[in-house]
């Protein structure tokens, strides 16, 4: 390759260092590939020829540059390597500057072949305080981030909710915490490209350094850029379940010397279905059935979601980082209709009257989050300070209309009733953390840092009566809710790793503050509390085969500001949502005492309290003939079990990873002056089966069975279902494109019954999610999509794992 202009640069260099400095000597030359193209970032080792000490080593530039100065005299080797190519030394007498011209390094393709085979399985090891599962570049990243969350063993995904042990886990990003709320949460996820994870880390007992309400922690960790240069995706997805629905976006990456580069954008359109059978018996002081509501609802959404998620990295030198990162959600457009026909029994179970409801809605919102880091590394290897501030902007906005037609018995037209409301919402969230971290051994680190953050939030309700088409205010339903939050934290945490034992010990504390005022009816809630959370980890590992953990953590949950707001919204008439300005944070204590044997099998133990903790129960008013589905506060819930867990692989292409778990949830809770209390034993089991086929390893798939067995929520009895799942993926064109298909609820077993029967609550669903579904994917890639990562690269990023390991 010829670089006329380049080369006489170099060579005007070299000559004034040679006039400046007689005495001091230099090697130069440049590296390329079999095709004449430059090996970016190729490693070139100087070392003496007499014993291989090495003298100093570089890496090549954009142009495959290289340059050794300020050398003396002597007998020199030096070594060309980059991964994927196969090493070249040539020896050196050096006497005078010497420039070797163009080294050629040739691929090393059993080298490669090896990566792609190894590179395809998906991993899962076992720690004291969390699982990892590593998925870079196998069949999984193919699809979207919530479909690798639910082939991650221990989270379990139902009707978009992320559950991890019973409980609603805090979800990062590259440690950054995720600000938004399920709904929400589950809207990025999905229209998120899972091209760029690494790896998914459930962390069960999470160490200090966590916010306290992370009882449990799904970090998503995203890989590097390691391929130099600019490469990018171009994906869609068709969905068929009740409707069609398809998404469609691009994924872009750039990487240089000083910068690390990853943006995302996907468009979705959605519509989705949903079915419920509700049936409401409204008791009498004796507890004896007076009305009976049986309910049929069809509840149909329509969406249109821009997702655009980035992360920006800048070396400013080898010690010094400054990232920039997003996750943004615009919905533009979102339309809600629910369909409800309602038949009112007496008692006698004879028809009464019935009525049909239409409740349509149209919304539109967006949820912008942006981070800034700063990163300082010391001299002291691992000793580094920390600097995160978070901003984000959150607008919602509905226009509600409802219509009710009542009809009795006979088919005759009763009355019409109809209502709008107008609900607005802005939230604006900071934060802003410092960490330090300082390894006092090689084997001890010592962490402390603080955050402050903050939540301000005004939201308003207006509802409209309508009456022959003229609307008046209902100043009964009509208010507005301001709510602020504040929160200072502080923590400390100790880590030690002996031969065989491990310890690692944390001290968090939070104060907050919180005031939330609802304007027309001029009432104040204030909460200002401080807690203090341990947290403690300790493992001794007896033998290779065999080792025992312990780990204890209290954490909190504070009421989200949406179960603060009084709002009610009425579905219909007779059904109401509301929120409780009046409930109280939940205070868990959770501990583990567990082994692991044969590095493939797992037996836990576990308790855990939960004091205050916050269910969202269908309340029954059997005067008024209503439903509220109000959050409340139950005195405690206690929760223990027992957990296998065991991952192996049965044969080189062929993984399994299985749990199974029997456990114990009891609710305490007094309602009108009664104690009331529910226990019951259910099961969790999970058999997840990934293959490999083809000798290239082109062809991969997965199958994931899950059983949930009869359980309890607050009241709520929720009958056991089967969770099934399928994804197949084919490479194509040596690897530049992928075919996907994967379906959903194969054997339709996902449906689900709920009854809540205690004192003079009596209800009942069936609830049929719009979750069997066929979906068929494809993705291109372009750009540099070869494998030319070099081996300090890959040298940095192991030691960068091997600290937050040590963290």
């Amino acid at each position: 390759m010829k670089r006329p202009t380049f080369s006489l640069l170099i060579f005007c260099a070299l000559l004034s260092t040679t006039l400046g400095f007689a005495q001091e000597l230099s090697i130069s030359g440049f590296v390329d590939d079999a095709q004449d193209d430059p090996v970016m970032y190729a490693n070139v080792l100087l070392m003496k020829a007499q014993d291989s000490t090495i003298v100093n080593g570089v890496s090549t530039n954009e142009q495959g540059f290289f340059l050794f100065d300020k050398l003396s005299q002597d007998n020199y080797l030096v070594k060309f390597s980059f991964l994927g190519f196969k090493d070249v030394y040539q020896s050196v007498e050096l006497t005078e500057n010497i420039d070797l011209g163009t080294v050629v390094l040739e691929e090393d393709s059993e080298q490669l072949d090896e990566i792609n085979i190894i590179a395809r399985k998906p991993t899962l090891k076992k720690e004291a305080d969390r699982l990892v599962f590593n998925i870079e570049n196998t069949a999984l990243i193919e699809g979207n981030m919530m479909q690798v969350l639910k082939s991650t063993p221990g989270i379990l995904v139902l009707d978009n909710s992320i559950q991890v042990k019973n409980t609603t886990p805090t979800v990062y990003i590259n440690d950054k915490k995720v600000h938004l709320t399920n709904d929400e949460l589950a809207q990025l996820l999905e229209g998120s490209s899972a091209s760029n994870i690494k790896s998914v880390e459930v962390i069960t007992n999470p160490s200090a350094k966590y916010d306290a309400e992370s009882g449990a922690v799904i970090n998503i960790v995203m890989s590097k850029n390691l391929v130099t240069g600019y490469r990018g995706n171009v994906f869609g997805n068709y969905t068929q379940g009740v409707f069609p629905r398809y998404d469609a976006g691009m994924s872009h990456f750039f990487k240089n010397e000083k910068i690390d580069f990853f943006a995302n954008y996907t468009y979705s359109h959605d519509k989705i279905n949903r079915d419920q059978d509700n049936t409401v018996n409204y008791l009498d002081q004796n507890n004896q059935i007076t009305d009976v509501f049986n309910s049929r609802i069809n509840r149909n959404t329509w969406s249109n979601t821009h997702n655009f998620n980035f992360n920006f990295d800048y070396s400013i030198d080898d010690s010094n980082t400054l990232s920039l990162s997003s996750n943004m959600l615009v919905m533009p457009y979102f339309k809600y209709l629910v369909r409800n026909n309602t038949d009112i029994l007496d008692g006698a179970q004879n028809l009464d009257s019935y009525l049909f409801t239409d409740n349509a809605s149209n919304d539109k919102k967006h949820n912008l989050g942006f981070d800034l880091d700063y990163v300082h590394k010391f001299k002291k290897a691992g000793e580094r300070i920390s600097a995160n501030a978070h901003y984000t902007t959150f607008d919602y906005n509905r226009d509600q209309n409802v219509l009710s037609d009542y009809f009795d018995a006979d088919d005759t037209f009763l009355q019409t009733t109809a209502f709008r409301t107008d609900n607005n919402q802005h939230t604006n969230i900071f934060t802003g953390q410092l960490d330090y971290v300082l390894p006092l051994s090689d084997t001890s680190v010592f962490e402390v840092g603080a955050k402050t953050s903050n939540i301000q939030s005004e939201s308003d309700i207006t509802q409209f009566d309508i009456n022959n088409g003229v609307e008046t205010v209902d100043v009964n339903n009509t208010n507005a809710f301001d709510y602020d939050e504040t929160i200072f934290a502080g923590y400390i945490n100790y880590s030690k790793d002996w031969e065989k034992l491990s310890l690692s010990l944390g001290l968090r504390a939070e104060q907050t503050d919180i005031t939330g005022v609802s304007v027309l009816d001029n009432v104040t809630n204030k909460q200002d509390y401080l807690e203090w959370f341990p947290t403690a980890s300790l493992s001794y590992a007896f033998s290779d085969n065999f080792s025992l953990y312990t780990n204890y953590k209290r954490s909190i949950q504070r009421p989200d500001y949406q179960n603060l707001n009084p709002f009610q919204f009425f579905l219909n008439d007779f059904t109401i949502v509301s929120g409780n300005p009046a409930l109280q944070p939940i205070l868990t204590d959770h501990a583990v005492i567990g082994s692991s044997f044969y590095k493939y099998f797992t037996v836990e133990a576990y308790y855990k309290i939960s004091k205050n903790n916050i269910y969202e129960l269908p309340r029954q008013d059997n005067s008024s003939n209503t439903i509220t589905y109000l959050p409340f506060n139950f005195d405690n819930t206690r929760e223990f079990g027992f957990d296998f867990h065991a991952s192996f692989y049965v044969t080189n292409k062929w993984s399994v990873y299985a749990v199974t778990s029997f456990y114990n949830i009891e609710d305490n809770a007094k309602f009108d002056g009664v104690d009331v209390q529910q226990d019951q034993w259910s099961n969790y089991s999970v058999l997840q089966n990934d293959f490999t086929f083809l000798k290239d390893g082109s062809l991969n798939a997965s199958l994931t069975m899950l059983y949930i067995g009869k359980n309890i929520q607050g009241y709520r009895i929720l009958e056991d279902r089967i969770v099934s799942m399928l994804s197949i993926s084919k490479s194509l064109w040596n690897n530049k494109a992928v075919l996907s298909l994967s379906a959903e609820d194969l054997f339709n077993t996902q449906d689900f019954d709920e009854t809540t029967r205690y004192l003079n609550q009596s209800s009942s669903s069936r609830i049929d999610i719009d979750n069997r579904f066929v979906k068929l994917g494809f993705r291109y890639k372009f750009g540099n999509t070869n494998l030319e990562t070099n081996q300090r690269t890959k040298a940095q990023q192991e030691t960068e794992r091997l600290e937050i390991k040590n963290n």
